[in-house]
């Protein structure tokens, strides 16, 4: 079970979730259909408005859609972390 720590960065459509552990491999999604293999990606896509999910180490940096709410993404990056990592 995994915290994690949104933070904005220079682009409005990514912000960066700082986890309290590392990651066990890389990931670069860039569409739902990629995610298929990816439990934590996926729960991440489900949310809507979400463009890719790219992670490395301790952080996972989501792009959304732009103009999608960042409220219901940040929900479903909190609980896929609570539930996947």
């Amino acid at each position: 079970m995994a915290n994690v720590t949104p933070s904005p960065t220079p682009n409005p459509d990514a912000m960066k979730f700082t986890l309290d552990t590392t990651l066990p491999a890389t990931m670069n999604v860039s569409g739902p259909d990629e995610a298929e293999d990816v439990a934590f990606a996926r729960a991440v896509f489900a949310a809507g408005g979400v463009a890719s999910v790219f992670g490395v180490n301790d952080f996972v940096t989501v792009t959304r859609v732009p103009g999608a709410d960042w409220g219901p993404i940040t929900e479903a990056v909190q609980a896929a972390a609570s539930e996947y990592l």
